[in-house]
């Protein structure tokens, strides 16, 4: 399978323009680099795969778009989700894919991207060792550098379709294949009553907004996390741009309901959008 963007059909269509035979692209979104023939009709990839310039000026006109090469077949990936009832599909940036629901991206991508998002948000918490929950899988950048260091990773994950993306996401390879984590599908309000008191060493809270996610917000759902947590271990909570002003608005809600079930030593991390909070 290969993945393309923009970017790639940009360099391919210079390539055509420049009249060079031979050039160096990333069939995964950055994450590798191979051979293509450039020539009169399209384009050929090491595996055989052929691709009209036709089709690299459909990859072209995207500008929020991933495409998905496979058996001679371009498509967008691009899917319906009936738990959201929107649009989701895998919108390139200059280095990790992010999430697109409706419209929005699900990754912080202003003057930064998905995989250095992801690192912000765990240096707040690090070390992150022992088993680890992360309530929101997305695309799984988290639990994927969760893991790097972590026993295990346990991380839920709502909506099937976020999964389908995921599956064709280049990035999103080792949250299907590192044996460290333990994939979940299911409501993590409800998910959560299911484990033990003290079961985990470190919690990572990234929900979707609160308009899409109220009940993840709710204090009977920080009350669920405190339960889960072992006694002198972290929670990161991310809540979006803390300086904004709907962004003080929720965080002044979560600080004092977090505090409500027990919650302390809760401190702002405005590098990761975000606060921590230990049990």
């Amino acid at each position: 399978m290969i993945v393309l963007s923009r970017s790639q059909a940009d360099k391919l269509l210079n390539a055509r323009e420049t009249g060079m035979g031979t050039i160096s692209v990333t069939p995964d979104l950055g994450l590798t680099k191979c051979e293509v023939n450039v020539g009169e009709d399209g384009v050929r990839f090491p595996d055989v795969q052929w691709l009209g310039w036709d089709e690299v000026m459909r990859i072209r006109s995207s500008d929020v778009g991933c495409f998905m090469l496979e058996e001679g077949k371009l498509r967008k990936i691009q899917t319906f989700s009936e738990h959201t009832n929107r649009h989701i599909s895998l919108m390139p940036t200059d280095g990790a894919p992010t999430l697109l629901v409706a419209g929005f991206p699900m990754h912080r991508i202003k003057g930064t991207d998905p995989s250095q998002d992801t690192l912000t948000k765990i240096e707040t918490i690090s070390p992150v060792i022992g088993r680890v929950l992360d309530t929101a899988t997305g695309l799984g950048y988290t639990a994927i550098e969760a893991s790097k260091t972590a026993e295990v990773v346990i991380t839920i994950e709502i909506d099937p379709v976020v999964l389908e993306i995921a599956h064709l996401n280049p990035w999103s390879k080792d949250l299907f294949e590192n044996p460290k984590i333990e994939q979940l599908i299911g409501d993590s309000f409800e998910v959560i009553q299911g484990f033990e008191d003290g079961s985990f060493s470190l919690i990572i809270h990234d929900p979707p907004t609160f308009s899409l996610a109220g009940e993840l917000y709710s204090q009977a759902f920080y009350h669920q996390l405190y339960r889960v947590l072992e006694r002198g271990s972290r929670l990161f909570h991310y809540i979006g741009d803390l300086e904004s002003r709907s962004g003080k608005r929720v965080a002044r809600g979560v600080v004092e309901r977090l505090r409500e079930v027990g919650f302390n030593c809760i401190r702002r991390h405005p590098e990761a959008f975000g606060v921590v909070g230990v049990r």
